[in-house]
């Protein structure tokens, strides 16, 4: 079973150490590589889908969350205020307070609508020690957050535009959904004591699902304090399940913020996260593929290995090229072994380029290589710009 908190130390993926802190882990090279990768592609993904990107502070005053109805509904999840100067400010739990800043920032039209607005920033939750666990539970979390403000009007196509984009987004990542679950509200005072509200976003969610022949399950209490969301269930090998990715439908905030556009009508809030948190899917990446990435996301896309000292110089050649053409590219020398244990050594990278006495003697201040694929094949002498063309996530 490839457990991704011993295999994702293995692969130099992320570490944790008791000085940073328990829920803190931090990436290694091999991580920070396989993660700007995801965040190239979610980025790209986005902005082709009509997104705008946003940057926004991970603190707030209390106040706004007071505003956004978190300190009422869920202070429990939130770290203690940090006093500054007077003032009050929070780690934010969530990004959509600050996006509903962003929002009425500037005065919005209807043809604005629908406004598309994303972000991959920091969020902070004061987990328990008891639950936290490699990179699947933590404190600190890069979340791919985005919001949709739209006419009412408009709610239902942008839920189903959201869906597309997650499954989109899950086909070329290589996850496969344990599920779709109508998350719905609960007893108590977590949850928004407004019926009305709460009936109208489970009308457009159960319509969407219903649109799209989509099956699914419903669960009471697992809805946010605001409003239902469709969430989108992944389990790891052992079954156990977790939330990826989410589509949610929210009038509550909308109306806290006192949110308009031109004619004094209110927008609805589509919130929606493509692949939810930068941390819990790539444990998930870890265990779908065993460290195997798909090229295009691999810490290292191809490994360069000369059959001996003296095809060493056409070796460096052609990692010069691997680079320059954009390859996430290293050097295996001689002085690391025989050729076959640095192939082993080398099992998880996409393409292996192997270079001899003949590749060495014709490739001049281009270099040539014979490529190996990391399933034994051997692809022949492929132009290292092919190479690259494959290994990239819109290829």
């Amino acid at each position: 079973m490839n457990d991704h908190r011993r295999l994702g130390r293995e692969l130099g993926i992320f570490d944790t150490d008791p000085l940073i802190g328990s829920g803190l882990p931090y990436w290694l090279p091999a991580g920070a590589a396989v993660r700007k990768a995801i965040e190239d592609y979610v980025h790209e993904l986005e902005r082709r889908n009509g997104y705008q990107h946003v940057n926004s502070p991970v603190l707030g005053k209390r106040e706004l969350y007071e505003r956004s109805g978190h300190w009422s509904h869920y202070a429990e999840d939130m770290f203690p205020p940090m006093r500054v100067g007077g003032e009050e400010f929070v780690l934010r739990p969530s990004l959509c307070p600050h996006h509903a800043i962003i929002y009425r920032s500037r005065q919005r039209s209807h043809r604005d609508l629908p406004l598309r607005v994303a972000e991959l920033g920091g969020m902070y939750r004061s987990e328990l020690s008891g639950v936290l666990g490699g990179l699947t539970r933590v404190r600190a979390i890069q979340l791919n957050d985005g919001h949709v403000f739209c006419a009412p009007g408009q709610a239902a196509a942008e839920v189903s535009a959201a869906l597309d984009l997650i499954e989109t987004a899950h086909e070329r990542l290589g996850i496969r959904a344990a599920r779709y679950r109508l998350s719905l509200r609960g007893e108590g005072a977590k949850f928004v004591d407004d019926p009305g509200m709460w009936a109208r976003s489970e009308s457009v969610l159960r319509d969407v699902l219903k649109e799209r022949g989509r099956p699914y399950d419903e669960e009471r209490g697992e809805g946010a304090f605001y409003g239902p969301k469709i969430d989108i269930q992944i389990a790891d090998p052992a079954g156990r399940e977790s939330t990826l990715s989410t589509v949610q439908v929210d009038y509550f905030q909308p109306e806290r913020f006192d949110l308009r556009y031109v004619g004094g009508e209110r927008p609805v809030m589509v919130h929606r996260s493509v692949v939810g948190g930068l941390e819990r899917l790539v444990a998930h990446l870890i265990e779908v593929h065993g460290g195997a990435f798909p090229a295009w996301m691999a810490p290292v896309q191809a490994v360069v290995l000369p059959l001996s000292d003296a095809e060493l110089p056409a070796a460096e050649r052609v990692l010069r090229r691997c680079v320059a053409a954009g390859l996430r590219a290293e050097l295996a020398p001689p002085d690391r072994g025989s050729l076959g244990a640095r192939i082993r050594a080398h099992r998880l990278v996409p393409y292996q380029l192997v270079v001899g006495p003949r590749e060495a003697a014709g490739g001049g201040a281009a270099g040539r290589a014979a490529v190996r694929l990391r399933d034994g094949s051997q692809a022949g002498e492929v132009p290292i710009e092919e190479l690259a063309a494959r290994s990239r996530p819109f290829a």
